[in-house]
């Protein structure tokens, strides 16, 4: 919905405030009668953004894995729902009978609902139990991949996914130490690894649970999977729009937009290695939040926007 000024409304919401919400309103350059899917319904906040653009002839695809999103979803024929992963977003927009679309649209970050949600155990604010599942129907939580994971597996993931500095430690201090608790709960699991906690206990515990929540949800292996069918997804001059919040996340949209792969392709003069993606890069640098909204949004502060468009025919 427009203002008289013509600025996009923004539609407030206490389940999670969306990030970069008129620049990705803008990188999708959305036609009124096109078709968009936002990978990342949450709480719905792109989704009703794209909705105020869209004529009555548009729809919007809206996908979640998380049962708790439905909740928000707007009463709009305009809108198809679909409860799983983005990694199937091929297969679901072809049972839907939209095999290809004007516009994708995703912001990879953790709604600020499921980090309020204690029961969760996506924070480390709250007492709960050790799950950060975001698909509830699937079987490992974080519990789970701590009590079975080897101190190999364990420290590779710290290292990456959280770019804990003391990982390899952290990693060997777990395996050693985990038959002494049940590590059921967030506090067992604080309380198991106070002993190696370093630098500042706040910081130095979200790397940690950031770790354990992209291995939880797979999410570099979902966004690796979604990424590889957006060019077959997208019309000719449809855009895909990405909001990560984290450097191996970005690095793979990065990638992926200007070569069609996720591998650092070396120069070799006596080899044409030069892969021809079928997207055109709209972002040569990511767009990042205004320093008005990291006032407003303290999670933007970490939010980078890339777009990118299909080439035509």
């Amino acid at each position: 919905m427009a203002d008289e000024k013509g600025n996009i409304k923004h539609h407030s919401s206490d389940y999670h405030v969306p990030v970069l919400f008129h620049e990705s309103m803008e990188a999708l350059a959305i036609k009124p009668e096109g078709v968009y899917v936002d990978c990342t319904f949450g709480g719905g906040g792109h989704t009703r953004g794209i909705l105020d653009l869209l004529g009555p002839g548009g729809k919007l695809i809206a996908f979640d894995q998380d049962e708790d999103a439905k909740q928000n979803l707007p009463e709009d024929d305009r809108v198809v729902f679909v409860a799983a992963n983005f990694r199937y977003l091929s297969r679901f927009l072809r049972i839907n009978k939209f095999p290809t679309v004007d516009g994708v649209l995703a912001d990879l970050g953790v709604s600020s609902h499921q980090f309020d949600e204690a029961e969760r155990g996506f924070s480390t604010r709250f007492e709960g139990p050790l799950d950060m599942r975001m698909d509830q129907r699937q079987d490992l939580g974080a519990s789970d991949i701590l009590k079975s994971y080897s101190e190999q597996q364990l420290h590779k993931l710290f290292e990456q996914y959280g770019e804990v500095t003391n990982s390899k430690t952290l990693a060997k201090h777990i395996v050693t130490n985990r038959t002494q608790s049940s590590l059921k709960t967030i506090a067992q699991f604080k309380a198991l690894i106070n002993p190696v906690v370093k630098g500042n206990p706040n910081k130095y515990l979200a790397q940690v649970f950031q770790a354990l929540r992209i291995e939880v949800n797979d999410e570099m292996g979902a966004l690796k999977e979604m990424l590889e069918q957006i060019p077959a997804v997208l019309k000719p001059g449809g855009r895909a729009a990405i909001i990560t919040f984290h450097s191996i996340e970005d690095r793979l949209v990065k990638s992926f937009f200007k070569q069609g792969t996720f591998e650092e392709l070396e120069e070799n003069p006596l080899m044409n290695t030069e892969r021809v993606s079928e997207l055109k890069v709209i972002t040569k640098k990511p767009i990042i939040a205004s320093p008005q909204e990291t006032k407003v949004n303290p999670r933007s502060r970490s939010a980078k926007l890339r777009v990118a468009e299909k080439k035509g025919e």
